[in-house]
């Protein structure tokens, strides 16, 4: 049975929905973004809610999409996991135990959250761990052989490959000032020398080589959504290094090296 479809009922029929709900908003998110920056970071602005500090804010905004699917994991009522489910899932977590239990306290300074992104990033992180989690854990069928299928080994090097990008770019952004220094600077080295949006790059070729792998509705929905929104941050932030910076370089793309 192709992963594509799921066991008809009400739940599987409400993750579908919600799949496309995603693809949805993605989409008005992307308009929006080309009018007004997302408010958070160098963006950020009190207009938006009382402000919460940074560390605080990735910590617990985050933090839903790993407690949401470790919840529905260990629930009583399920089946023990094939492999394939339990790989995919895997990834997932994986990627959020860092964003959430280690990314957060390797922030050095940073602007304060507004409450209203940083509520609506909660609210998101809920809704696509469960939405993730629970497709991977009842609803996804894969053959026994699908973790060394083509879409499988693909999907996952280009999982781990962004990965990689994610990781290291938020090294160099983190390790741009020195200590006691304030202020923006020019990032440079790794994938930063080809376009702006390094850190952007590098997770959304995760969540696509993810989607790859998995080759479902919902994971797929939430490769989009963070396509849409994350090359739309890209792109502020290339517009706001150009005009910041004189000497920015000019050869550097927004998102896509060579290209975009």
């Amino acid at each position: 049975m192709s992963p594509f479809l799921f066991a008809m009922g009400n739940e599987s029929e409400f993750l579908i929905k919600s799949s496309w709900m995603m693809i949805f908003l993605g989409a008005l998110t992307f308009l929006n973004m080309n009018f007004i920056n997302a408010p958070y970071g160098r963006y950020a602005s009190s207009k938006y809610g009382f402000p919460v500090k940074v560390k605080v804010a990735w910590l617990i905004q985050e933090l839903p999409s790993l407690i949401v699917p470790l919840c529905l994991l260990f629930s009583a009522d399920n089946k023990p996991l094939e492999l394939p489910n339990f790989l995919l899932l895997g990834l997932f977590i994986c990627h959020y135990t860092h964003r959430s239990l280690v990314y957060p306290f390797l922030i050095r300074g940073g602007k304060s959250t507004p409450f209203i992104p940083f509520a609506l990033a909660f609210i998101f992180c809920a809704f696509n761990g469960y939405l993730q989690a629970r497709y991977l854990i009842k609803y996804a069928v894969y053959p026994s052989d699908w973790i060394t299928g083509p879409r499988f080994l693909t999907g996952s090097a280009f999982w781990f490959l962004g990965f990689l990008v994610n990781l290291h770019s938020d090294h160099i952004l983190r390790n741009l000032r020195k200590p006691g220094e304030t202020g923006y600077k020019i990032p440079r080295g790794g994938m930063f020398e080809y376009i702006s949006g390094a850190n952007f790059f590098g997770e959304i070729v995760e969540w696509m080589g993810y989607a790859v792998a998995s080759w479902s509705l919902p994971t797929m929905a939430f490769a989009l959504f963070g396509f849409l929104f994350l090359s739309s941050r890209a792109a502020q932030h290339h517009r706001w290094y150009l005009e910041k910076f004189e000497d920015y370089p000019k050869t550097r793309k927004i998102l896509i090296p060579l290209c975009l």
